[in-house]
């Protein structure tokens, strides 16, 4: 069993009790730990860290856990660093998908505009962080879920010495949506996709241990018409046929683009206002579990649940317990793992998981009909984690421009301009000049 101290920042959010709950799942796979739960906010922290505190006990658990608002205090002499965050928290990503569709573009929190403005967030902490981790856990390892992971992953690996790795349940869950749209089973399946984080497509796709696609064709004849099927489901499965390969949901907003722009400047709210209103119900139902024997999350009125950065959780308990296991991760192409890619741009790739670290299976390039956008967007993600660093309003423009979202360089300007203003609370004074 790992005994470990590990500090979860950002332990105070509305996914913090289900991130808790997740951990205390596996935690046999953790006795003889310690988990410092850190956040901002004082009042969040008591709830999650209560509600960890009597799930703990009731599972019988050797684990202590504390929570704190200083993060530094937090940090000292940590193994391990849970990371999921977001600065400016709901209100801000608001402002992400509002404000690009103003001008004409798809507002989205890790694509486009939007991801671009949460990544200099993010960045902004994180550099903090490291300071910190440099100071009092110089052999920390931080297990990422803030996002955008990719470029988050790209600023830390590129300009520290600090070992990263950052999660997405992408590869996971992305070819889902086209098996259920087919009508297939996804136990069935075995579908290898890499690529950048949120945008991956498969590299290997069988069922039943015969190629995919001759069942994607016929699904797309028999169910292009079907007014069952989903708008969202039907373009992927279009989008998988068309292309050869099964796609990440997020490709929507580049193959359907005006589409899904008319869709979003068309509804009343953004996904971010619909999680404002609906955060009010999340605390309370919290902050009745804090005064239950033994808390019970109820999926329904909770953010994920006990399945929230589990797949964060897997990663440190393999590395943790040297129990070797197959999971996709976010790092550097080392030694070119992924065709097509720099060594130094961090991709997401299935890996092995043991003791030794992270290591990438043997990689497949992506199809050539593909490639070229997720090239494009590794470039954008690279541009975008130099401006997030060490950049200026020069670097933070011409990332934006480089951004296949952003039609042109006048609206590139433009929203940069609108955007760092709206967020100018939370960004370094280098990016508003």
């Amino acid at each position: 069993m790992a005994g470990i101290k590990l500090v979860y920042i950002g332990g105070g959010s509305s996914r913090g009790a289900g991130t808790m709950a997740s951990i205390l799942a596996h935690g046999k796979e953790f006795d003889g730990s310690e988990i410092v739960i850190q956040d901002v906010n004082p009042d969040r922290l008591h709830a999650v860290e209560t509600i960890a505190r009597k799930l703990a006990k009731a599972q019988g658990l050797d684990i202590t856990i504390s929570s704190t608002t200083d993060r530094r205090a937090a940090l000292t002499d940590a193994d391990a660093v849970l990371a999921s965050f977001r600065p400016g928290n709901f209100d801000a990503r608001a402002l992400d998908e509002r404000i690009p569709l103003k001008h004409g573009v798809i507002g989205q929190e890790t694509q486009g505009p939007g991801g671009f403005f949460m990544a200099l967030r993010s960045i902004h902490i994180y550099e903090d962080i490291i300071r910190d981790l440099d100071a009092v856990a110089p052999n920390a390892v931080i297990f990422n879920y803030t996002n955008p992971v990719n470029i988050v992953s790209q600023a830390v690996t590129r300009f520290t010495d600090r070992t990263i790795w950052s999660m997405c349940e992408g590869p996971i869950v992305f070819p889902k949506t086209v098996l259920h749209a087919a009508g297939l089973d996804p136990a069935k399946a075995n579908i290898v996709m890499s690529g950048i984080n949120h945008n991956i497509w498969s590299v290997e796709h069988t069922y039943e241990g015969h190629d995919l696609m001759p069942l994607l064709d016929a699904a797309w004849e028999a169910r292009k018409d079907d007014p069952t099927l989903s708008t969202h489901a039907k373009r992927m499965l279009r989008l998988a046929t068309t292309m050869r390969s099964v796609p990440a949901d997020y490709f929507q907003y580049y193959y359907f683009r005006e589409e899904v722009l008319r869709e979003l400047q068309a509804a009343r709210t953004t996904r971010a206002e619909d999680l404002l209103a609906a955060l009010p119900g999340y605390w309370q139902h919290y902050e009745e579990q804090v005064n239950v024997e033994v808390p019970e999350l109820d999926p329904a009125r909770s953010r994920g649940g006990i399945h929230e950065l589990e797949l964060a959780i897997d990663v440190m308990s393999s590395y943790y317990n040297n129990k070797s296991a197959r999971l996709p991760v976010n790092l550097p192409n080392a030694g070119g793992a992924l065709p097509g890619f720099d060594d130094d741009v961090v991709v997401e790739m299935w890996c092995t998981v043991d003791g030794d670290g992270v290591r990438p299976l043997p990689q497949k390039p992506l199809p050539h009909a593909v490639r070229g956008l997720v090239q494009q967007l590794a470039e954008f993600q690279y541009l975008a984690a130099e401006a997030a660093w060490r950049g200026t309003r020069a670097d933070g423009i011409r990332a934006m421009a480089a951004n296949p979202m952003v039609p042109t360089l006048a609206v590139a300007e433009e929203l940069y301009d609108e955007m760092a203003y709206a967020h100018r609370a939370y960004l370094p004074e280098r990016l508003l000049k």
